[in-house]
């Protein structure tokens, strides 16, 4: 299968549902999904790429239905990944998790991105610091920024009612990226692996609700 295909699978699903793929036209973009393979970090462009037995492909994919956008993103391995490729993966995961728990009424934004790095930086993994989460809503990238590193108690006071996605990028090596020459994919400085995942969330008065979660 190629990341062509699951872009066409992708589209098709999206619609399915009664929503239509946010990505295509955004800022040019061409396609429903940003698909990422091994040393891409974000926003790969679909093609003809092939994917291949332990390959680890990031899948970014945003929807809008009723002029509200959700963006989420997941990372999954083609056959039998490594050892140390499922366990950046896992690791990735964990972090969103543990920037989503931070994401509490009363908190700021550093207290997320603290959370994200104080997992990520300990277990020896580089988290991006080029690519951030934002605010989503009507549009898909809104006030705040939201980045997977800080201080805690700093930043924009998080209240209820807002909605964000939290986007951790985590690499084997070096956190620097790199944009080729498409002015789309981002892969890592050092040729190393990277995983990524992402949900929108809401900031509710009980905490937060992630919308991008399986039932």
């Amino acid at each position: 299968m190629t990341t062509g295909d699951l872009n066409r699978i992708a589209d098709k699903n999206i619609r399915r549902h009664g929503a239509v793929p946010t990505f295509i036209g955004y800022q040019g973009f061409p396609a429903a999904i940003c698909a990422s393979v091994n040393e891409e970090i974000v926003h790969g462009i679909p093609g003809k790429r092939v994917l291949k037995e332990g390959d680890i492909i990031k899948m970014d994919v945003g929807a809008t239905i009723d002029g509200f956008i959700g963006d989420a993103a997941i990372s999954v391995a083609v056959g039998e990944a490594s050892i140390v490729a499922q366990q950046l993966m896992a690791a990735t995961e964990a972090s969103l998790y543990a920037g989503i728990a931070a994401a509490q009424p009363g908190n700021r934004i550093g207290d997320i991105g603290a959370a994200v790095q104080g997992f990520a930086e300990p277990r020896g993994y580089g988290v991006v610091r080029r690519f951030v989460g934002h605010g989503v809503g009507r549009f898909l990238h809104e006030d705040p920024q939201v980045p997977n590193y800080g201080e805690a108690g700093k930043g924009q006071l998080l209240r209820p009612g807002m909605c964000i996605c939290i986007e951790p990028m985590l690499n084997l090596g070096t956190p620097e990226a790199i944009i080729l020459e498409d002015d789309w994919t981002v892969v890592t400085a050092d040729g190393e692996l990277s995983a990524h995942f992402e949900h929108t969330l809401a900031i509710t008065e009980n905490g937060p609700k992630i919308l991008t979660v399986h039932d």
